[in-house]
């Protein structure tokens, strides 16, 4: 019996210096520290992606806005000449753009809730 004793005794510290040796906690906390800053970065790029996107669409939202009045002018001129057909072609691009326009200002509103949301993420939900 006692030599089973001390075999079991040799295999549990065995065991628990592979473990020991496994468990590095300066190991460890390089790598939660690697990880933290790699969750940093993702965090920061997806931040910087939606900032990106929500000037995109501002920009675009401003082409359809200006060129919605732009065609809104034109129309104005052919109706002064009394040019029916080209008031009418005028109003439907003016009509067009400004739809455009809309759809750029909901995809904005949209964009910039996501963007807010993402800068006021804690950095550990990045991976989530």
């Amino acid at each position: 019996m006692p030599l089973l004793e001390r075999v079991g005794t040799l295999l549990r510290a065995n065991i628990n210096d592979l473990l020991d040796r496994a468990e590095d906690p300066e190991k460890l906390a390089k790598q939660l520290v690697l990880d933290m800053e790699n969750q940093l970065l993702q965090v920061k790029t997806q931040v910087a992606i939606a900032i990106a996107d929500q000037h995109l669409l501002d920009r675009k939202l401003k082409e359809h806005q200006d060129a919605t009045q732009q065609w809104h002018r034109k129309a104005e001129l052919a109706v002064e000449k009394q040019n029916d057909d080209l008031a009418r072609a005028a109003l439907e691009r003016s009509i067009s753009h400004q739809q455009l326009a809309a759809g750029f200002a909901q995809q904005l509103e949209d964009q910039t809730t996501e963007a807010e949301t993402l800068r006021n993420r804690p950095a550990g939900e990045a991976a989530r």
